[in-house]
């Protein structure tokens, strides 16, 4: 039987610089990603087309979402795939699933909220939440400050408010842009909070 799957895969579309050739900081960070992942993000590789553009986004998006904020790095994730399912991409689809199945220690429901977050069994904060994800995705044009008031009434600060906005605004520039480059996410984000159990 022919092999189906291609094993010289690209990274994406673009043409980039050799690794070698990149700053001594973007050099230590591709290092830093093999020690702590095994591997370095397709997403960084796309991105030294433009390094000084990778800078001040890897910086927004650490903030984003690792920084302080009352939403949890599980709720930001939940986030990042329920926009990415609305826009079809591929790359944030696979690459954020593995790390909200990580970060809820349940691959089953993280791959729920993935694929249908609605049919995933979430609470109706969360729930509010994503809604709203996708109104502001889908159709920006038509939010209102009735959907702010919902999110208020499900307990939200203006803060946590400002933040799955803001969060939603992130995945939304990075799906386009991985999608108008072709990026592929690394293999090995298939296999990351799964436990492999043939049960």
């Amino acid at each position: 039987m022919a092999e189906l799957i291609q094993t010289n895969e690209r990274v994406s579309w673009l043409v980039y610089p050799p690794e070698e050739e990149l700053d001594a900081d973007l050099r230590k960070l591709f290092a830093k990603a093999r020690q702590n992942l095994g591997f370095v993000p397709n997403v960084f590789v796309t991105y030294m087309t433009r390094p000084g553009h990778f800078r001040h986004w890897f910086n927004h998006f650490r903030e984003l979402m690792n920084g302080e904020s009352e939403l949890s790095q599980a709720e930001r994730e939940m986030i990042s795939v329920v926009v990415s399912a609305q826009n079809g991409c591929l790359y944030c689809l696979v690459s954020h699933g593995a790390e909200l199945r990580r970060l809820l220690n349940d691959e089953v429901l993280g791959d729920r909220i993935t694929f249908d977050y609605r049919r995933a069994g979430l609470d109706a904060r969360t729930t509010a939440m994503l809604d709203f994800v996708v109104k502001l995705t889908k159709t920006p044009v038509a939010c209102e400050e009735a959907d702010l008031d919902r999110l208020r009434g499900h307990g939200f600060s203006e803060e946590a408010i400002f933040d799955i906005a803001e969060v939603t605004a992130m995945f939304n520039f990075t799906n386009r842009l991985a999608s108008a480059t072709g990026m592929l996410p690394n293999r090995e984000y298939h296999g990351i909070g799964r436990s492999h159990s043939n049960a």
